[in-house]
């Protein structure tokens, strides 16, 4: 049986997104496949990467996407994670069972020096609970 495909959305997929796609695979890439892209895409910032590997999390093969590269294909969830990504999924050419909205601030502009831990803890802590819920489902 096929795993679901999670695809994570934000605006240049250099942070958060690709903070979802590498956790969702860190927590549970037994379970579920992940994706992100990009409305703008970018490149993946250095300080997401280092972020993920202060937590021991794999960042190989992490590389920005734009969500034209997935029209067409279908997602079992779709979880957003910015204003700008939200309005352009709306015109977005794919299919999803789930949609999910989660406003997490973007690092890149916040003048703090743990701003990309803290993104990368709130998205952990948000996939978490949607893992268990999902665990909870698949009990049924």
């Amino acid at each position: 049986m096929a795993k679901p495909r999670v695809l994570f959305l934000c605006n240049a997929n250099s942070a958060r997104s690709l903070m979802g796609e590498a956790l969702l695979r860190h927590l549970a890439g037994d379970r579920f496949e992940a994706f992100s892209a990009g409305t703008e895409p970018d490149r993946p910032h250095e300080m997401t990467l280092e972020a993920l590997r202060k937590q021991n999390i794999e960042t190989s093969g992490l590389a920005s996407k734009s969500l034209d590269d997935f029209a067409g294909q279908h997602f079992d969830t779709v979880i957003v994670l910015c204003d700008k990504a939200q309005q352009a999924c709306r015109d977005w050419q794919g299919s999803r069972d789930e949609h999910l909205y989660w406003d997490i601030r973007d690092p890149r502009h916040i003048e703090r020096d743990n701003a990309y831990e803290q993104a990368l803890q709130e998205i952990r802590q948000r996939l978490s609970l949607w893992l268990q819920l999902k665990a909870h489902d698949d009990r049924r």
